[in-house]
């Protein structure tokens, strides 16, 4: 029998959260000892017990000692009564709700240690001021870490290896007793409607002052607020005629509140409190199907945008409460399908069984090794880069003296293998992975050819066209592209702004009459007819935004206004603005506009006129066409570098560190590599840190300031029936509410990267700190197959064959308003060094795979001119 011994910060009588429901249904499996925070008693010292729920004994220690917690001054007593609560002879997992709670660990010798991280406590009010310092020793010696929403997962899925995500979920059963409205709380019997509630504890996370303004806007509007104070002082919160606070209530009663709701709010305050909070009643009230408002959290914002009303200050909180309350039968019965469809994904049974698997499935640690850790006074203090899942470091067995290489080049995607296409023999090219590649890889699942990300051939520079045609021969397919839009229900040609026929009449007057006064607006004399036209070189839809026939002298501040000012407030509001900032992560106004040339361009009226009145011709011209190879996705052009590289290639080589002025680099493995060029096309950030305390702070802080856009690409392969054409698109981007921003149709790139009777396309989500996964794992694929159903992209009677998933953790390059000023730093500091920085990620620009090519190229020919102008200095 194993035991779960589990140390909280939280009483289990308090409000009944994450804790009461996974530990109430992982008492099917173990008994669970939940411990809880000392409380202090004068008498001897002695353990509480108490039986809330089957199998699940709740101990409270009483001491003498009046510190609050898991203080160093309760260790002392509370180590004995620890060392006595798990049977004689008993596995135990050791289960953290708080790492203050560490030491204490040394009294169990557990067979596991589990951290279920549901809250940054760090954030929260007054926190200990070893918080922080024994989470990383906690980090250090957990087994496995379960995060409680998307936000904590990203914050820790670097710190440990062996981290899983699992958001706050519902017992939609005990909260759909609230569909019977006759239900009734004595406590609110006699408040009037429209009732607005919110449940929860009211804490820092609380926004007390917007609740005052809520209830000023609408005095008619009664505000029902259940839960306990703690952590702020009550004259805070607000005191009005039509405000009821109801206090603690008990979990049973929570469905008789919502049964006399109108509308349920989540006033939370933004703040460091709520950064990375995943609030469990977003899913209840989901489950009680009442409209929601809530202030812009992240794990509520990104997940159910498109099911609660997000509201930032209090005048777009009163307004989306208004609209709320104003909600037509039809809009409620869509309102209520969205919230059907997702309460139904998830539950805490399902939660647990996870978990239980998880718990059963981790290998034991050797006996007593946990506990040694815990009590070493070097594991209180490692520090994070030490961590588990922290970088590599140099195998100290293999450490040898440094071989000599005339140029090393780090990275052997399409950058870095033109770099070492273009130089001699006395070349080692250095790959971390087991295929040259790098995001130009493809993997084979079942038949299926998939790609990391969608990639296609396209250039206007006759090198590149030359190089294509040598790295594949005739394995290449030249095709017209098929880009199209989805939104407003219809599929609209790309570029959205001029092929606007068969939008709603509405959203076509929009963006004509703002295309005119975006127009109208500038002063004839600022226009120039030199407007350059600029390449969606990655075919993510964001640069087309630039292509005019003219373009307005003069600055804009940010990409934001930038958009505003190129083609107005309607294509700004229907395509523009929601697609970029689903694609970026972030806000366009945190953006600067370097990277889409020097002017701003002015709309095309009569093409978009043109567009609104009649369907958009195919594309024609050098942007209709690009190439795809015909087999082995795009790792046939990368493979086809390696027979003419005369130097040398090691795949499975990862560098871990680089000494600048040594000249060497160092491999994972132990080995050495004294070069004397450096050619690097590893992200920026990485090569700084690989560099690490050698390079000054200030280019350290600078590399740490370079922001970025990962992608997580969720790769789906149907079995079609009798041959049916699941699109004729190459990709189609989804500025609107589906967790992806753009579909690649791998399986019309090239028809030969499907087996016989399937179909292959790629569902790209990018995501970054501000914008997090909202899923992970199998839940990931199950709503990215959800939402394409959702589309139309895939009907009921496909077969999902293949189904997984590729991760870009740097994808594209962040044009923050900071950016040119760290690269310019990191740059500056680097290149007294001998090393070249080439590509994408390791120049910090927004480049496209033939820009990558001939980036490589450029990289070699400036090593090889350095070398002639040493040789002519030497002969002199």
């Amino acid at each position: 029998m194993t035991t779960i011994v589990v140390f909280s910060h939280l009483r289990w009588d308090f409000v009944f959260q994450r804790p009461q429901h996974l530990l109430s249904r992982l008492a099917r499996h173990y008994p669970v000892l939940f411990v809880e925070e000392p409380e202090h008693d004068d008498g001897a010292p002695f353990m509480e017990r108490s039986h809330p729920a089957t199998n699940v004994t709740v101990c409270r220690a009483h001491t003498t000692i009046h510190a609050t917690g898991f203080h160093d001054d309760q260790l002392r007593l509370l180590q004995p009564m620890i060392a006595q609560l798990a049977p004689p002879g008993e596995r135990t997992v050791a289960w953290f709700y708080t790492p203050m709670a560490l030491p204490l660990l040394q009294s169990l010798q557990p067979s596991l240690v589990v951290y279920d991280c549901m809250d940054e406590l760090a954030s929260f009010k007054n926190p200990p001021k070893q918080l922080l310092q024994r989470e990383s020793a906690l980090l250090n010696i957990a087994d496995l870490v379960f995060a409680g929403g998307p936000s904590l997962y990203e914050a820790k899925k670097n710190r440990h290896p062996n981290v899983h995500c699992f958001s706050s979920s519902v017992d939609v059963v005990h909260f759909q007793q609230a569909l019977d409205r006759s239900r009734v709380h004595p406590q609110q019997r006699d408040i009037p409607h429209p009732r607005l509630g919110f449940y929860g504890v009211l804490d820092e996370r609380f926004d007390p002052e917007l609740v005052g303004e809520l209830a000023d806007a609408h005095p008619e509007w009664q505000l029902v607020l259940a839960g306990p104070v703690v952590k702020i002082d009550e004259a805070r919160l607000p005191r009005r005629a039509n405000i009821h606070y109801l206090g603690q209530q008990p979990y049973a009663a929570l469905p008789d509140l919502l049964a006399g709701w109108d509308v349920c709010l989540m006033p939370f305050a933004i703040n460091e409190a709520t950064r990375f909070i995943s609030p469990t009643k977003v899913l209840e009230y989901m489950a009680a199907q009442l409209p929601i408002v809530s202030t812009p959290i992240a794990d509520v914002a990104n997940p159910y945008g498109h099911v609660v009303a997000i509201a930032s200050g209090a005048r777009e909180f009163v307004a989306a409460c208004e609209a709320a309350l104003a909600l037509g039968p039809e809009q409620r019965a869509h309102m209520i399908a969205a919230m059907n469809a997702v309460v139904a994904a998830t539950s805490w049974d399902n939660t647990a069984r996870h978990m239980h698997e998880l718990l059963d499935a981790t290998p034991a640690r050797s006996e007593g090794r946990a506990a040694q850790r815990a009590a070493s006074p070097q594991a209180a203090v490692q520090p994070a880069s030490q961590l588990a899942g922290a970088a590599p470091k140099v195998n100290a067995l293999r450490s040898q003296g440094a071989r000599h290489v005339g140029t090393v080049i780090i990275g052997g995607g399409p950058t870095g293998l033109s770099a070492a296409y273009h130089l001699g023999a006395d070349t080692l090219l250095l790959d971390r992975n087991e295929t040259v590649g790098g995001w130009c890889r493809s993997i084979e699942d079942k038949g299926f050819t998939f790609d990391y990300a969608g990639h296609i051939m396209f250039s206007n520079d006759p090198y590149v066209l030359k190089m294509y045609e040598l790295l594949l021969g005739d394995n290449v397919h030249w095709q017209n592209r098929e880009a199209w839009v989805w939104s407003k229900g219809v599929y609209t040609r790309y570029p959205f702004q001029g092929a606007l026929y068969g939008l709603p009449p509405k959203v076509i007057t929009e963006c004509v009459m703002g295309a005119i006064e975006a127009r109208y607006g500038t002063s004839v004399a600022q226009v120039s007819n030199d407007a350059k036209a600029v390449e969606d070189c990655c075919a993510d839809g964001t640069t087309d935004v630039c292509n005019t026939d003219r373009a307005v002298r003069g600055e804009v501040k940010n990409f934001e206004q930038f958009i505003y000012k190129v083609w107005g407030k309607g294509i700004a509001k229907h395509f523009a603005i929601p697609y970029n900032r689903k694609l970026w992560t972030v806000p366009p106004s945190e953006m600067e506009t370097s990277w889409l040339g020097g002017r701003v361009p002015l709309p095309n009226l009569e093409e978009i006129v043109q567009g609104a009145l009649e369907p958009a011709p195919k594309p024609v011209g050098p942007n209709a066409r690009f190439g795809y190879p015909r087999k082995g996705g795009f790792q046939a052009l990368m493979n086809g570098f390696l027979p003419h590289i005369k130097g040398k290639v090691e795949l499975g080589a990862e560098v871990v560190q680089v000494l600048p002025r040594e000249h060497i680099v160092a491999l994972a493995d132990g080995r050495r590599f004294r070069y004397d060029d450096l050619i690097s096309t590893m992200p920026l950030p990485e090569l700084i840190k690989a560099v690490g305390d050698e390079a000054p702070e200030e280019v350290r802080r600078a590399a740490r300031g370079l922001r970025h856009v990962s992608v997580r690409c969720v790769n789906i392969g149907l079995g079609v029936d009798n041959g049916r054409l699941v699109t004729d698109k190459h990709w189609i981007y989804y500025p609107e509410n589906t967790i992806f921003h753009r579909i690649f149709v791998q399986g019309n790139a090239s028809p030969q990267c499907n087996p016989p009777g399937g179909f292959g396309f790629t569902c790209e989500i990018s995501y970054s700190p501000t914008k997090p996964l909202p899923f992970d794992g199998e839940e990931l694929i199950a709503r990215a197959i959800e939402d394409c159903r959702r589309v139309g992209f895939i009907l009921d009677r496909d077969r999902i064959l293949v189904a997984n998933q590729l991760d870009l953790p740097y994808a594209y390059v962040l044009y923050d308003h900071q950016r040119a000023r760290n690269v310019e730093t990191c740059k500056a500091w680097l290149k007294q060094f001998d090393i070249t920085l080439v590509g994408r990620y390791s120049e910090w620009e927004y480049y496209n795979s033939d820009h990558a090519l001939l980036a490589g190229k450029r990289g070699a020919e400036a090593v090889l001119a350095k070398r002639s102008r040493a040789q002519k200095v030497g002969a002199e």
